[in-house]
């Protein structure tokens, strides 16, 4: 009977320890998912994870828009757009992020053969992202996001809807995009449509590989749809525990002008768009 009963104890204290260590593997897990939701496999494409309430991270954005063409004046196109981002998270389900931005632009004009340089502050922009349906309890994630924009001569007001999911070792993300924005001492405005679409596979824990497709439209005055571009590249993004980093590489696969052909290609649209899109974002947790 004694030896019974110590069996028994014995089996219910194993048991207890296993429980312990199982919960505790459990809440680890869950620790680091949570101080991970906002990594990103993608740099054009955003995820519908928000940042866990109190988590505060620092991103740091450079894009590089390159190569137009001389039959619109600017031939050597390059512009560098530079953000500087500090993002909280005020809940599990919304997070705040404000940006500093600005923007550095050179071309020549082959008629002239005149070399234009020129660096502006492009404003402060406040993004917000609010979870609607959180992608670890239903089958698609959905976020909302609103980002508005001032920098004294001009204005813009940035929304996304955003969904994505992750199955095993895959992830994607979806996103549609409107903004309108207030040029020329905010009498002129310019409309802008965008989709844009990510797939990316953890190769393992800090590795990650995958394809973004984008087409970006500009709608002048909202009275006609001047152009389109379509963007594919692959992208590639890297995570540690405090800090991450994702960077794209994106052709211009297909364009169009509507309005006429002012670039001179029959296959890409060079006025209001790049031959490539280059990207770099990456992060630190504080």
């Amino acid at each position: 009977m004694h030896e019974f009963v110590n069996d028994s104890k014995l089996h219910t204290m194993t048991m207890n320890t296993r429980t312990k260590i199982w919960f505790g593997l459990l809440a680890t897990g869950l620790c680091l998912s949570q101080s991970r939701a906002d990594e990103r496999r993608f740099t054009y494409s955003y995820e519908p994870e928000t940042m866990p309430q109190g988590a505060m991270e620092f991103e740091q954005w450079v894009t590089l828009r390159t190569q137009r063409t001389a039959a619109v004046g600017q031939d050597n196109y390059n512009l560098w757009e530079i953000r500087s981002a500090l993002e909280y998270g005020v809940s599990d389900r919304y997070s705040v992020e404000l940006y500093l931005n600005s923007e550095s632009e050179s071309f020549r004009d082959p008629a002239s053969g005149t070399d234009f340089s020129h660096f502006r502050f492009d404003g402060v922009s406040i993004e917000n992202r609010f979870l609607l349906l959180n992608p670890a309890d239903h089958a698609v994630g959905l976020t909302l996001y609103l980002e508005p924009r001032f920098s004294g001569d001009e204005a813009e007001v940035e929304q996304k809807i955003i969904l994505g999911q992750r199955y095993g070792d895959w992830k994607w993300a979806f996103n549609l995009t409107h903004s309108a924005e207030w040029l020329d001492n905010l009498h002129a405005t310019e409309g802008e449509l965008e989709a844009s679409f990510g797939l990316a596979r953890d190769l393992n824990k800090h590795w990650s590989l995958g394809l973004e497709l984008r087409d970006h439209n500009e709608l002048p005055e909202y009275r006609h749809w001047e152009n389109t571009a379509l963007f594919l590249g692959p992208v590639v993004s890297y995570r540690q525990e405090k800090w991450w980093a994702a960077f794209t590489v994106m052709p211009q696969l297909y364009g169009a002008n509507f309005l006429g052909n002012p670039g001179g290609n029959s296959h890409l649209e060079l006025e209001g768009h790049e031959r490539w899109n280059i990207r770099l974002i990456f992060g630190i947790d504080f």
